[in-house]
């Protein structure tokens, strides 16, 4: 699979390589793709961002929130059709997602936003891998499946467009490893009977 990785900083960096090193082709994009160092030792690659967009047909979008409205007002055109997995907080705002700051021409799925980074560069406790839960159009739920586990985690599919309800576990997720001081090395796994 051919994945951009819009965010070159802990998070995208992290799940960028963790992907590449899985097989998949990364490219990063960057505003500066001739000192970025996101790829390590992968096999993933760096280019502009309008360069990543073109070559991937899935993007990860890895920037800090309050930059999403300019990145998508920027790129809406090579947004467009691609579906963009969102892994933005918006933290201290009544909606953590960036959905509404991107094109409604994407098809919008949302996964990695409710663990630290920590928990995604090493995503196995005790032999079990931690669960992503995610939303996607039923269409892109295989693909998005892919990804999480592209990266070590189970995928857990919640439906479509219930982004809200991924954004809620994430304010749960920070109550317990900030506000209970349980640290950031903290994720979720789910068990049925």
């Amino acid at each position: 699979m051919d994945v951009a990785v819009i965010g070159t900083g802990f998070i995208g960096g992290t799940l960028g390589r963790s992907l590449a090193g899985a097989g998949h082709r990364v490219t990063f994009g960057s505003r500066h793709p001739d000192n970025d160092r996101a790829a390590g030792e992968t096999a993933a690659s760096l280019a502009s961002i309008a360069e990543a967009l073109a070559a991937a047909d899935s993007v990860i979008l890895a920037l800090p929130g309050p930059a999403v409205p300019g990145f998508a007002d920027t790129f809406a055109h090579g947004l467009a059709g691609k579906l963009v997995i969102d892994a933005t907080n918006r933290m201290g705002d009544p909606v953590a997602n960036s959905r509404a700051a991107l094109p409604e021409t994407v098809r919008y799925a949302r996964a990695f936003n409710s663990v630290g980074g920590e928990s995604m560069a090493d995503p196995v406790f005790d032999g079990i891998p931690a669960d992503m839960f995610f939303s996607a159009p039923e269409n892109d739920r295989s693909t998005v499946a892919t990804v999480i586990e592209g990266v070590g985690m189970r995928p857990v599919y919640v439906g479509a467009d219930q982004e809200a309800l991924l954004d809620g576990l994430a304010r749960l997720w920070l109550a317990l490893a900030a506000g209970q001081g349980r640290g950031r090395r903290l994720a979720f796994r789910l068990l049925a009977g």
